[in-house]
């Protein structure tokens, strides 16, 4: 009889998860992959991940610096040795990542920071795989997330289109990059961020949402943006209280995108009152 039960539940979950996987209709709209069906962002002009949407213009970047020694009060997180300020972000243990010639490698699970963070200027260099495969959300996904929850994407977008709200430079689902200044993938890319984080009132009321400027190869692709809540898959962002600093995240998306050279800075807020 209990064999009998476990397997009717057993089947049960399979069942909801067809049914809320059946409500998911992608579509394409010339060339690019995306959602029609979701709810519409706050500014009621577009759907989240509408390939309606119109694609950052594209940039080619500039010179710029990698490998660059980080400022004298940097908090270095990851020197290309080891990853021993980081962890599982799911089970808090060792990371599944591997360092690979200077570079950590993603895989098997997200990892975050062992430390928290506040208000912070983060410096970053990523690497897309090579040669790239799939397309749209499937070639080189990856995300920084700040507080754990805030994300800005990372994608290889170098001749990729896809929704405009999940492309490289983007706060994921809510606001698309000012521009694509992608470089193709297996060169070395760099982002540079500033993250404000959001505040709360007494009784858990947004008083002032989380911020961010974002640099990728030396062009400004966010400037100081405000995130609409915390980031996610299909739904436009809400909040939820939190204390005043949380972990640094990067994702593991079925991709082995690279990462090196990882520092932050914390950059309080100057009160002018």
């Amino acid at each position: 009889m209990k064999k009998h039960i476990h397997t009717l539940a057993i089947m049960a979950v399979a069942l909801n998860t067809a049914l809320a996987q059946s409500k998911f209709k992608e579509v394409e709209i010339d060339g690019v992959a995306g959602f029609q069906d979701t709810p519409m962002q706050p500014d009621g002009k577009w759907h989240v991940h509408d390939p309606a949407r119109p694609q950052p213009p594209i940039v080619t970047p500039g010179t710029f610096s990698q490998m660059a020694p980080p400022p004298s009060d940097a908090i270095v997180l990851f020197d290309g040795k080891d990853l021993t300020q980081w962890v599982d972000k799911k089970t808090g243990g060792p990371v599944g990542w591997s360092v690979v010639d200077g570079a950590a490698v993603s895989a098997k699970g997200d990892i975050q920071t062992t430390a928290r963070f506040g208000d912070i200027q983060l410096h970053l260099e990523f690497r897309e795989p090579t040669p790239p495969k799939e397309s749209g959300q499937g070639r080189g996904n990856s995300g920084v997330f700040f507080m754990g929850q805030y994300e800005i994407q990372v994608l290889d977008c170098y001749n990729n289109k896809t929704y405009a709200d999940g492309a490289t430079g983007g706060l994921y689902g809510q606001h698309p990059a000012l521009a694509n200044a992608c470089r193709p993938p297996g060169e070395w890319q760099t982002y540079d961020i500033v993250f404000n984080v959001p505040h709360f009132g007494a009784n858990g009321e947004l008083v002032s949402p989380a911020y961010v400027t974002v640099i990728l190869n030396g062009v400004v692709v966010q400037n100081h943006q405000a995130f609409r809540g915390a980031t996610n898959w299909r739904v436009p962002g809400t909040y939820t209280p939190h204390g005043p600093t949380g972990p640094l995240a990067l994702q593991y998306h079925n991709n082995s995108v690279a990462f090196r050279n990882i520092w932050v800075r914390p950059v309080p807020v100057v009160d002018e009152k």
